[in-house]
């Protein structure tokens, strides 16, 4: 009996913080105005996962600005990212966004790995994914500018409580980290500081 009572007690709280009834968490439904608005430069600002790998690599990513450009594919962008990973610079163009319209999806995709992520509805300068790989509660967030508004965050804070978040799980970058502009940038790998 106590048992019963204890299940029907937690049941409204359970559902109440179910991520499905979190009136935040609502992606995009892609249409012709989707793709233009993601072009451009984007900061990253910063994710936060429950899974420990993602977690990990997160904490590696100390800055990076990425810019999505037209493919000669029309479902499908060209991704340049410029990172400082831990204490090194790296600059990547070899990865792509493919557009999924039917699901409204993006996936990432490197060489053979690829990551998808829902578009949740935000900020016309707000990116927040909702990355959806593992299974696992996973955010990110990236502007067009490395500092956000209030409103903006307070914005990312509730898609935050609703996957059920705290302030205290953010991993955050930061402007200090970013790679110099006056360095030469390779290809790909590491950037190579000009010769004295």
């Amino acid at each position: 009996m106590l048992g019963s009572l204890t299940l029907l007690l937690a049941l409204p709280l359970a559902l109440a913080s179910d991520p499905t009834n979190c009136t935040q968490l609502v992606p995009i439904t892609f249409d012709n105005a989707t793709v233009p608005r993601l072009l451009g430069q984007w900061v990253y600002i910063a994710g936060v996962s429950r899974y420990g790998p993602h977690v990990e690599e997160m904490k590696t990513v100390r800055h990076a600005v990425f810019t999505f450009t037209p493919s000669s594919h029309e479902d499908e962008l060209n991704v340049t990212e410029i990172m400082r990973l831990n204490e090194t610079c790296v600059v990547r163009n070899t990865s792509k966004i493919h557009v999924f319209w039917h699901n409204s999806t993006l996936a990432h995709v490197e060489g053979q790995v690829a990551s998808t992520a829902k578009l949740m509805q935000s900020n016309t300068d707000l990116l927040i994914l909702r990355h959806l790989n593992d299974n696992v509660p996973t955010l990110s967030i990236s502007a067009r500018t490395a500092n956000l508004t209030k409103e903006q965050t307070e914005e990312f804070k509730a898609h935050l409580h609703c996957l059920g978040f705290t302030e205290e799980d953010v991993i955050s970058t930061s402007e200090e980290n970013a790679c110099p502009q006056s360095e030469e940038k390779t290809g790909e790998g590491d950037v190579e500081p000009p010769p004295e």
